[in-house]
């Protein structure tokens, strides 16, 4: 990226900013199988900020761990602007990841992320970057998330550290988004927080982007929207079945814990859903150790203990039925 392109015309849209001193920078670390989408979504924000005030508010750069083009998830190939090197002084640095998360970020790449946050340097992750970030040491006690599809696996990795459910969250130096329009809403909140809500409105305008709620909008629909109904009774039940995955409750302790009848619950799931409880807990286990399955390293013995199955041979034979294929042939296929 040369100095020339940080600043476009043609935009239709103007904003006049005061404005001195240098450009904020911004370093992207992109990983092998990077999501794309969420990479986009974070850059062109900063992009049209310059556009519609004529300003260099923000430069931008992509990195890689050794300078070389790396294949995002899609498929595509993006040619860096450079391998690993120091961040400038106020600069904000995000490490950008997608598929496979757990196994992407090298030695080079926990090494950079440690250096420069000893050096003060503000460090985000994108999509599934809270791996990286995990891996080295660079989360604590902060507000974090990241891709909901990720959280079990990142769980599993690191059952010390708890995501949010949010699209996005800024604890102090650190930022992390669950990628996607997330990485938007949350370069909107940071242009808004050092320019003014002004031109977040007309950058957001401009992206035919509709802004979330904040920084504690979830990533999810809600069970109300996912359903079609509002139903707190079978909200609650819902609910309850999520939180407890690895050891499932019986009907009875369900219907004890929401104080309804087994007959009531039966009722409730057969009339909104078609289903009863048990086959949708079931399922809700099985979607469980699918997301396992795909983004942790774990054995299938482990992966049916924590979807809440005493028997992996019991497992096997339900994960087949769900998914065409047994665990053990299905993570080969990924191989």
């Amino acid at each position: 990226m040369t100095e020339d392109n940080f600043v476009q015309k043609g935009a239709s849209a103007t904003l006049a900013v005061p404005h001195s001193g240098a450009p904020q920078d911004f370093y992207f670390l992109l990983l092998p199988k990077a999501t794309m989408l969420a990479v986009a979504a974070a850059i062109e924000p900063l992009r049209i900020a310059n556009q519609v005030t004529n300003s260099k508010l923000y430069r931008w750069y992509i990195l890689t761990e050794d300078g070389a083009p790396i294949r995002c998830s899609n498929g595509m190939m993006v040619t860096p602007d450079m391998a690993l090197q120091p961040m400038t002084s106020e600069a904000l640095g995000f490490v950008c990841s997608g598929v496979e998360p757990q196994s992407t970020a090298g030695d080079a790449t926990l090494n950079w992320l440690r250096r420069e946050s000893r050096f003060g340097r503000a460090i985000g992750g994108i999509c599934t970057g809270a791996f990286a970030l995990a891996q080295a040491g660079l989360i604590r006690d902060q507000a974090f998330t990241l891709h909901w599809e990720n959280q079990p696996g990142f769980q599993e990795s690191f059952p010390d550290l708890t995501p949010s459910a949010n699209t996005f969250e800024i604890s102090g130096a650190l930022m992390t988004c669950g990628g996607g329009n997330a990485a938007t809403d949350l370069m909107l909140n940071l242009i808004e927080a050092r320019h003014g809500k002004q031109l977040a409105i007309i950058v957001a305008d401009m992206c035919l982007h509709v802004r979330s709620g904040g920084q504690a909008t979830p990533q999810k629909s809600n069970y109300a929207v996912a359903i079609g109904s509002r139903n707190q009774r079978l909200l609650n039940a819902l609910q309850l079945m999520q939180s407890a995955i690895e050891d499932p409750l019986t009907i009875g302790e369900l219907c004890d814990q929401l104080d309804i009848s087994r007959r009531q619950l039966e009722r409730l799931f057969s009339r909104y859903l078609a289903q009863s409880p048990m086959h949708v807990y079931f399922d809700m286990r099985l979607s469980h150790a699918f997301a396992l399955m795909n983004e942790t390293s774990m054995s299938v013995t482990e992966i049916a203990l924590a979807s809440g199955f005493n028997s992996s041979t019991h497992f096997s034979r339900q994960f087949k039925r769900k998914f065409g294929a047994s665990p053990h042939f299905f993570r080969k296929g990924w191989s």
